[in-house]
């Protein structure tokens, strides 16, 4: 070791899924938006007036900040935007987790949350999900630093009921509880109406999933207007520009088209509601889905097998090497015509290789 490495800060990093770039790939395997941004995103973008990049953009991003607390019916000090739900989760963990004492994820769940308690120093404890991998609410009581958690989860895709979610919430008025909602809008139910009754709550959305943007990286938290402010405290002790003009502009364009929204949304819960039903008829096993994408295992095909068959036809999934959950692959709802690209492969694959 050279002697200044010993005063680097060494983390694991988080591992992102692969961008690959062929131009008759079939992608699932990054929860995108297979449907492009509203039309209005488009038209924001193209009606920029490039000499204004040679100034900053306003550091509150307030136009933003309406637009989200309008589509919410929140007020606007109840809004916090970063850059992508990461950027906001990280700065969460930042300012919220300092009690030295262990927050609480669930063992299979957002593969960040551990880098970020391992980059800050935070102590941490993931309580098991059951056989079917749901949360337990019970073992979310008791003394701890905080609590994180996906609803719907990721990457299993279950979601817990908002009754529970409120358990969870009441149960520990003492600490900051945040519900990371990245695809509560595949069907799932948010927890934003809670706010009215609890100041320790803080729900994290993102426009990367369900408004087609994960190219532009906008993330948002609501909660009491005293957690949004020590959220912007953090934020500006740091870097006070994090949402750049061109964000902002579409941004608000996307906020402002709920139809295109909600037409989008409803047009990916229908593919997946047929996705799942074709893997069933196929034999693979998994939970009531209510994302964008399906957690999937076969019990006769080895999900890395499948992973590398599926890879080397030019069709891309995620897989996980970690325990409880390195049979099973995580499916991305695309387009019909993709997902029947897929299916094509799985059923000459399964009936090739294991006689199905």
């Amino acid at each position: 070791m050279r002697p200044w490495e010993a005063n680097i800060r060494r983390v694991t990093p988080y591992t992102p899924g692969e961008q690959p770039n062929a131009p008759d790939m079939v992608k699932l395997n990054t929860n995108e938006n297979p449907y492009p941004p509203a039309p209005g995103v488009q038209r924001a973008l193209c009606g920029m007036d490039a000499g204004a990049l040679r100034l900053y953009p306003d550091p509150a991003a307030k136009e933003l900040v309406r637009a989200i607390a309008d589509f919410h019916g929140l007020e606007e000090d109840q809004v916090f935007v970063g850059v992508g739900s990461d950027d906001v989760l990280a700065m969460s963990f930042l300012a919220f987790f300092n009690s030295g004492k262990p927050i609480l994820f669930p063992d299979v769940t957002y593969s960040f949350y551990d880098v970020w308690a391992g980059l800050l120093g935070i102590p941490f404890v993931c309580p098991a999900l059951d056989d079917h991998f749901r949360i337990r609410k019970e073992d979310y009581r008791g003394k701890n630093g905080g609590i994180v958690f996906p609803n719907p989860n990721a990457p299993t895709g279950v979601e817990l009921p908002l009754k529970d979610v409120e358990d969870i919430v009441a149960a520990n008025p003492d600490v900051v509880v945040i519900v990371d909602e990245a695809y509560v809008d595949f069907g799932g139910t948010s927890a934003l109406p809670l706010l009215k009754k609890y100041d320790n709550l803080l729900v994290v959305q993102t426009f990367s999933k369900s408004r087609s943007m994960a190219g532009m990286r906008i993330g948002f938290a609501c909660g009491n207007p005293v957690l949004i402010r020590y959220l912007n405290d953090v934020k500006y002790s740091f870097n006070s520009y994090t949402m750049n003009r061109a964000a902002i502009a579409s941004g608000v364009a996307a906020m402002e088209d709920r139809e295109y929204f909600e037409e989008t949304c409803q047009k990916i819960i229908r593919t997946r509601e047929w996705a799942k039903e074709e893997l069933a008829a196929l034999g693979f096993q998994f939970a009531d889905s209510r994302t964008n994408f399906i957690f999937a295992t076969h019990p006769k095909c080895p999900a890395r097998e499948l992973f590398q068959a599926l890879k080397q036809a030019n069709i891309y999934v995620r897989y996980f090497s970690k325990p409880r959950i390195d049979n099973y692959l995580r499916i991305t709802i695309g387009t019909r015509e993709q997902m029947e690209k897929l299916f094509s492969f799985l059923k000459e694959y399964l009936r090739e290789h294991f006689y199905l």
